[in-house]
């Protein structure tokens, strides 16, 4: 690869994305000002195609059965690779954007729009794929099974974090419902004749803490219970939990999820209860494509930025963007957006997603997206020596 050349191009991919600055930047803002939750952002994906089919490209809406997802498409008439850059848009009930979604969505626009309008001649596809969900409904999951990532050469997003990171363990996850279904009765005056199904949802928690100490440092096991019963002096004929099992790999995952489930089924044996089990949804693990991710680190220190020291193996929570990693090459690195210690996931967290630093945060992984893009579209080798380390993992 000519390195003039290719520095060339990245210079114009950077004016393209500063000259969008006060677009992108604004965009950011008015969707961390109407946050939508899961599968319900109607405006943000429409305000995120809208801007991508402004810019020339051919935006299917919607896509992979799912109303708020969408695909803007540029493609060249020569063929070549297609590089596809996630957007997110989805809030937290009632704390908004406290994971920074705003940014995501507005990054990949970013860079989507700033490789397009910024290399005369594409040699290849660049895709802005809309993906809902990701807060619990597995959007990216659901798209991948739909075949929306078929094609898809290599697939980027950058998400805001206290810490700018390359890599992390993001771990496999199965979120279980479980209902118990008991017989209701006067618990004073004939409390032998009812059946508790709350005790059995409360002795589900209580032998799962009992299964803590035995399982390995980086599995998790959370659970809150979303039914509980009426009032004190009826017994409690349904009860409801919801919980999340979560590991490093997939495997030990679906292993751990079956001690849960026993967990409440001995719970249901105790108290007389009948339990009804439904998985309601998987994320596998995550993995990363270290050779692209490599690249995109060269990238984004080229801006001037720094990672920082942590131990990328330290498990976090999980992500559907695992599923994708395991169909196409793909990376997920953090940057920063505050402090170090930003709690996820916090009140703290959505106030960092309308602030100056994340802004400057959400341009810098919009250059570094597009930087990294124009890497694997104009060097030959880089490309097969990203699909070999995908296919070896």
């Amino acid at each position: 690869m000519n390195e003039e050349a290719t520095a060339a191009r990245k210079a114009a991919v950077w004016r393209v994305i500063d000259e969008l600055r006060p677009q992108l930047v604004e965009l950011a803002k008015r969707i961390h000002a109407k946050p939508e939750i899961a599968f319900e952002e109607v405006n943000a994906a429409q305000w995120l195609s809208e801007a991508a089919r402004d810019a020339g490209f051919q935006v299917e809406k919607p896509i992979g059965g799912l109303q708020t997802a969408f695909r803007a498409s540029y493609a060249s008439s020569q063929g070549g690779p297609t590089i596809a850059f996630l957007a997110e848009y989805d809030a937290l009930p009632k704390l908004g954007h406290a994971c920074g979604h705003n940014l995501i969505g507005t990054a990949s626009l970013g860079a989507a729009l700033g490789v397009v309008n910024g290399i005369e001649v594409l040699p290849g596809t660049v895709q802005l794929i809309g993906t809902p969900g990701e807060e619990g409904g597995g959007g990216k999951v659901i798209l991948t099974e739909a075949g929306v990532f078929d094609g898809v050469d290599a697939a980027m997003m950058v998400h805001p974090s206290g810490k700018t990171v390359l890599w992390k363990h993001a771990l496999a996850r199965r979120k279980l419902f479980i209902e118990f279904f008991g017989k209701s009765s006067h618990a004073s005056g004939a409390p032998e004749q009812g059946i508790n199904a709350l005790d059995a949802a409360i002795q589900t928690f209580n032998n799962i803490n009992a299964l803590r100490q035995h399982i390995v440092d980086s599995s998790r096991i959370h659970g809150v219970i979303t039914d509980g019963g009426e009032v004190p002096n009826v017994v409690p004929d349904h009860s409801a939990a919801l919980f999340y099992v979560r590991a490093t790999n997939d495997g030990d995952c679906d292993e751990l999820l079956e001690k849960v489930k026993n967990c409440s089924c001995a719970a249901a044996m105790a108290t007389g209860a009948e339990v009804k089990l439904e998985l309601q949804g998987s994320y596998k693990s995550l993995r990363t494509n270290m050779l692209l991710a490599e690249t995109f680190k060269q990238n984004l220190e080229a801006l001037g930025w720094q990672f920082d020291d942590v131990d990328p193996t330290k498990c976090i929570g999980s992500t559907d963007m695992a599923d994708v990693s395991h169909a196409v090459p793909a990376i997920h690195p953090y940057v920063s957006i505050g402090p170090t210690d930003l709690p996820g996931h916090s009140t703290e967290f959505a106030e960092a997603s309308a602030s100056q630093k994340g802004y400057e945060a959400m341009i810098a992984a919009a250059k570094a997206l597009a930087m990294t893009a124009v890497d694997v579209l104009f060097s030959p080798p880089l490309l097969p020596a990203i699909k070999t380390e995908f296919e070896q993992k």
